[in-house]
């Protein structure tokens, strides 16, 4: 048996409780009300338990309702009750109930387990106001005070706007029923219209609060009207266990709100950050699908063979640059800022770093794009070489076709001439004739074989550099080269033939014969000077074609001494026709040692005369052409002079705008942006310097001796700015979204900066690990290698090798956050689930909004502990994966 002190010390909860009344319990009024009250109270729990009790001094004399009232209330577990029916047994199981009654710091009052056995209502009674005020009002608690004057306050405060209710005690303040109507109005004003009740009608008042409070509120009915009513004073534990009903019922709803507010902030950015994983994982997929589309084509080496489809090939390629790449390059860039600002919002929410799919981190797309620059600058090279190789093609296939025409038509008849007989039937002067006219024609073959050898030379290199129609270059080389073997072979047979009969001969006109000789190579030199006054020509520089103005300067030098030469020659023929003519001579009337007369001589010097002034006016077009050349590099190299320069500076401030402090980060901020509009404002120039390289690359022009910059060079430059400038923005950006979740201030960002600009000793705006290590140790931090390394880890989630001017003012801020963590998000799950370690689908439905409540039923497990009921789900394991403590 429990025997009764009085109690004095400062952690008695119901110092004004302890003493039970047993003379009041006497009042057959109050006894029926506790009686009932108690009995409600106590089946408000039971029924959890799948029971309840009818009569309140009887059914809990064998202990096993009350072991069991106490394990619901507790939630824990008592000793193993006793089954036997044996007195004994029933107070044994009673002592089991007393004994953890008081384990929970409750003293009891002269209850022994006999008296309980043995049915005693007094004792009974007292017990059960215990155990109410033990598990039922002690934990309230209101503006630091507790159990009744808590629960007293916390109506008082409820009911303060009613003008109509003053609630001071316990009992007469409640009978008006106004003020267990007010409480539920306060909380639940569409349960009962206030404004239709009357203070001077308390039945209604106060059915009208039991019964609302009954089908809305799950409070049983624990009194009756008619007995509060016709009673002077109310039982005042049978009110005050009444009311605490209602203030657990209204602070849990409290309670489930504010678990409700929590889970929806959490599960709210979860879902932001799930969408801002799938974007990243979409447009890396898209980047990497076109640079692995773009990267073929630009690695596709397959010649044209002519110049205007290289010429396409090359506005194909430059369609690419200026239209097709550009929003690309844009791409890459917000792919890589939306990376930045996911990782920050991952951080700054406690969550681990964003890992992307295989392939598709920013180093991937950053290796993927540095294959397809390697492809484009290779292809570039590609086109400009295969234009200059076509382009010298062209040229020698032209060369070619012109000396093969004019070796052709010196061929035509030879072989048939060779082939003659006529030295058979010819008298000696003719022999002799023929004798020097072969030699003539050896004389001329010899002039010709240079020629073949040029032929054969030009074929060869055709065949080297691959031109497209080698096959009938070759067969027309071969057909020249077999015909002039042919030639050889057959002058020798002739030669043989004619030196056989040559002592038959002895007359020979040396007039014939100087003619021949003379003619001949001035004939050669005339075909030669035909041949390279239309002969084709390339230049690419102003001096060049001065080189050829002068060469064709010296040749028309030389033309007095030719004309005189001709004079001489015709002289001879002159002669001859005078001998002829004075001594009757008997002759074919042309010179038998030589196919070459006068008349072309002459056709071939006015050809040569007039072919001149044609040479000169192309020279003068080229150099005209040469000129405008000069000026095209001369405008771009003006332009790109001042260009590269000043990216280049632009490129050192932001540098240093990113490291120096100056002003708060919202002027930094401002700072960039003036700086991206002012960078942004200057596109028209970079638009004006790629026209002037597109006319550069349409007039054919290769270099530039102005200008060590390249259009390519601007361009990188140019791209490299954009993509500085943005990410510099968005740093900057971080920091302040950093700065406002942690609630970091100004000077401490200054310190933080500081300390990084120390220890970043290249000033790249990037810290190694080593100079990481040295700053934390400068700081106060006792580093081990498992603590570095769990530090890198969160600094450097990519293991990239370094640490950002971000991940620093992340780690440094993170250290102190006041953050959700899984156990705050699964204690709400608890609460919205009646302290079950499950919950229902139905119970997430009426907790939080629609989306998020289907959200967290699709992704939660089903519950497999040996409590679970049907559609039990697992919250717990749900609210470690959020936190990517196991998998969602």
């Amino acid at each position: 048996m429990y025997n009764m002190e009085d109690y004095d010390g400062e952690n008695d909860y119901m110092q004004q409780e302890d003493d039970w009344d047993r003379d009041l319990l006497l009042d057959p009024a109050w006894e029926k009300q506790q009686r009932k009250t108690f009995t409600a109270w106590c089946n408000s729990h039971l029924r959890k338990a799948g029971t309840q009790i009818e009569n309140i001094e009887e059914d809990f004399r064998d202990g096993l309702k009350l072991m069991l009232l106490l394990e619901v209330i507790s939630g824990e577990r008592l000793a193993k009750p006793e089954r036997g029916k044996m007195r004994v047994h029933k107070i044994s199981n009673v002592n089991k109930a007393l004994d953890f009654i008081a384990s929970k710091g409750v003293k009891l009052v002269s209850i022994g387990a006999e008296e309980i056995v043995d049915g005693n209502a007094k004792m009974t009674l007292g017990m059960i106001w215990t155990i109410i005020l033990r598990f039922a009002i002690q934990d309230i608690s209101v503006e630091e005070t507790s159990a009744k004057e808590g629960l007293l306050l916390w109506c008082q405060r409820k009911t303060a706007p009613y003008k109509n209710v003053n609630i001071q005690n316990f009992h007469i303040s409640w009978k008006d029923g106004l003020g267990f109507c007010a409480l539920i109005h306060r909380h639940r004003p569409e349960l009962i219209d206030y404004g239709k009740l009357r203070k001077d009608d308390p039945m209604t008042n106060l059915n009208t609060a039991f019964d609302v409070a009954e089908k809305y509120l799950d409070i049983p009915k624990m009194l009756d009207a008619e007995d509060i009513i016709s009673t002077l004073r109310p039982d005042e534990k049978a009110v005050m266990t009444y009311v605490s009903c209602y203030y657990h019922a209204f602070s849990g709803k409290q309670k489930a709100e504010t678990a409700a507010n929590r889970i929806c902030k959490v599960l709210a950015v979860n879902q932001e950050n799930e969408q801002l994983m799938e974007d990243y994982e979409k447009l890396a997929s898209d980047l990497l699908e076109w640079i692995r589309r773009t990267i073929p084509w630009l690695e596709n080496r397959m010649p044209e063979n002519t110049m205007q489809a290289m010429q396409q090939k090359l506005e194909d390629f430059r369609d690419y640059r200026r239209l097709h790449k550009p929003p690309k390059v844009q791409e890459k860039c917000q792919l890589e800022i939306n990376f930045n600002t996911l990782q920050t919002k991952l951080r700054l929410s406690n969550r681990p770093a964003f890992m992307p799919s295989e392939g598709k981190m920013v180093s991937d797309i950053n290796n993927a794009w540095g294959n397809l620059e390697g492809a484009e600058k290779g292809y570039e090279e590609w086109l400009l070489n295969e234009i200059r190789r076509l382009e010298r093609l062209d040229h020698l296939a032209e060369k070619f076709r012109q000396k093969a025409a004019i070796h052709e038509a010196w061929t035509e008849g030879k072989e048939d001439m060779l082939q003659k007989r006529d030295y058979e039937t010819a008298s000696l002067s003719e022999i002799k004739a023929l004798l020097k006219k072969h030699e003539a024609f050896e004389s001329d073959l010899a002039a010709h074989q240079d020629r073949v050898e040029q032929i054969a030379a030009i074929a060869q290199e055709l065949n080297e550099l691959d031109y497209y129609d080698s096959p009938s270059v070759n067969a027309r080389c071969q057909r020249i080269c077999d015909q002039w073997d042919a030639l050889g072979a057959l002058t020798q047979k002739r030669s043989e033939a004619l030196q056989r009969t040559e002592k038959l001969l002895e007359t020979i006109d040396q007039l014939y014969l100087e003619f021949a000789k003379r003619a001949a190579p001035f004939n050669n030199w005339m075909e030669g000077a035909m041949e390279d006054l239309q002969d084709t020509f390339i230049v690419h520089t102003i001096e060049e074609i001065q080189g050829l103005s002068t060469a064709h300067e010296q040749f028309k030098a030389t033309l007095p001494e030719a004309d005189k030469e001709r004079l001489a020659i015709l002289g001879i023929h002159n002669e001859i026709a005078k001998i002829v003519q004075t001594y009757h001579v008997n002759i074919a009337g042309t010179n038998p040692y030589t196919t070459i007369n006068p008349q072309e001589i002459n056709a071939k010097w006015d050809k040569v005369r007039q072919l001149v002034p044609q040479r000169d006016q192309a020279l003068i077009e080229e150099h005209a052409r040469q000129q405008n050349n000069e000026r095209l590099r001369r405008q771009f190299a003006n332009q790109a002079n001042v260009i590269g320069p000043w990216i280049q500076t632009k490129m050192e401030e932001i540098g240093r705008i990113s490291i120096e402090m100056h002003g708060t980060l919202e002027d930094q901020l401002t700072h960039l942006r003036q700086y991206e509009k002012s960078i942004v404002n200057y596109k028209p120039k970079i638009d004006q310097l790629e026209g002037d390289h597109q006319l550069i690359q349409e007039a054919l022009i290769f270099d530039n001796k102005h200008t060590n910059y390249t259009m390519e060079h601007i361009r990188v430059g140019w791209e490299q700015l954009l993509t500085t400038i943005a990410r510099t923005i968005n740093e900057i950006e971080n920091q302040i979204l950093t700065r406002d979740a942690k609630g970091i201030s100004q000077e401490q960002l200054n310190e933080f900066r500081a300390s990084f600009n120390h220890f970043d000793r290249k000033r790249t705006g990037i810290m190694d690990p080593e100079d990481f290590k040295t700053c934390l140790i400068s700081m106060g931090y006792n580093l081990g290698e498992n603590e570095f390394s769990r530090i890198m880890s969160i600094v450097d989630p990519n293991r990239m090798g370094l640490v950002t001017f971000q991940a620093f003012i992340d780690f440094m801020s993170r250290e102190t956050a006041d953050t959700d963590t899984a156990d705050q998000v699964m204690a709400s799950f608890k609460v919205l689930a009646g302290d079950k370690n499950y919950i229902l689908a139905d119970e997430l439905r009426r907790e939080l909004p629609p989306d998020q409540a289907e959200y967290c039923i699709a992704r939660m497990a089903p519950y497999t502990g040996p409590d679970g009921v049907p559609g039990a789900l697992d919250y717990m394991s749900f609210s470690t994966a959020l936190y990517g403590e196991s998998d969602l």
